[in-house]
């Protein structure tokens, strides 16, 4: 869509600056997050209105379901903080990986909003699916945990599949794996969306394959960057049982029984790499999609 370098630089500023301030104002964010998702949300919205699409629907749909039952999540989390804000760390582990690709795609594609097309377009295909796989990813993890902390029962390991306390990292339930879907659904119907109806104002809709499997990749994203957050989760990041405190804790102590992992990784540090994953293999995931639809 070949929309005014102007109007698309304003509207990069002023749109992003809004729902920055109104995230901020609703706690959402705190100064640095809000800092921090100003660039994430200008450099993905200057390159392409549909990786902005999918970035909001995570920020929307992530700061809601982050502040489903806060009360039971405070007893329960170790690092839990309070209407669930962003920070800085938070926000690059979360968006960085998507403003890479973006980065990528703005240098081989320019500032436009371009079908996936891996036949004839497959330098802009293969960034485009990055940039959704990587949110898709963030996004899916985000409702995998949020839900899956306090309306699933009986978490399992996903290494071995033993029963393991609520906030083990790498605990899996059914409820937080169908929330992975839903998570990365919401984001590729965002992206979806926008992309059908950029191609419906400029009249092309017949000139490219059909555009549905970027829902079924957003889908994908989140359920693949879900297990692949929870396999790294329970090898790479200390899980333990504080008697003192009486929850799961990340870091060991003398008052600590170990669970599971080692302390190596962050849960920031687990949600980077597993967003980094998830942008590598998704457009191979979707090359494949696309190839049988």
């Amino acid at each position: 869509m070949n929309i005014p370098l102007a109007v698309r630089l304003a509207f990069s500023i002023a749109v992003p600056l809004l729902i920055v301030n109104r995230g901020y104002k609703k706690k959402s964010l705190n100064l640095s997050g809000a800092l921090s998702s100003l660039v994430v949300g200008f450099v993905l919205t200057f390159t392409n209105f549909c990786f902005f699409s999918a970035l909001l629907a995570f920020f929307v749909s992530g700061s809601f379901v982050t502040k489903l039952k806060a009360d039971v999540k405070r007893n329960i989390e170790y690092d839990f903080k309070e209407g669930g804000q962003r920070n800085l760390v938070q926000v690059v582990c979360n968006g960085g990986v998507a403003v890479a690709a973006s980065v990528l795609y703005l240098v081989d594609v320019g500032c436009r909003e371009q079908p996936i097309d891996f036949a004839h377009e497959f330098n802009a295909s293969i960034f485009s699916v990055a940039v959704l796989g990587s949110i898709a990813c963030s996004s899916g993890d985000t409702w995998a945990s949020e839900i899956g902390s306090v309306y699933g029962t009986s978490p399992r390991l996903i290494t071995t599949l033993r029963l393991v306390p609520v906030g083990t990292n790498g605990g899996v339930t059914i409820v937080g794996t169908i929330a992975s879907l839903v998570g990365g659904t919401i984001v590729g119907v965002a992206y979806y969306v926008t992309m059908v109806a950029i191609m419906t104002y400029d009249m092309t809709l017949d000139k490219y394959p059909s555009q549905w499997p970027i829902v079924v990749t957003g889908l994908l994203g989140g359920l693949i960057g879900s297990l692949i957050d929870s396999l790294i989760g329970a090898k790479l990041q200390y899980s333990g049982y504080c008697d003192v405190q009486r929850r799961i804790v990340h870091e060991p102590s003398s008052t600590t029984k170990h669970i599971c992992g080692r302390a190596i990784l962050s849960n920031h540090g687990v949600n980077f790499v597993s967003a980094l994953l998830t942008g590598f293999v998704m457009p191979v995931v979707a090359y494949v999609v696309w190839k049988y639809v």
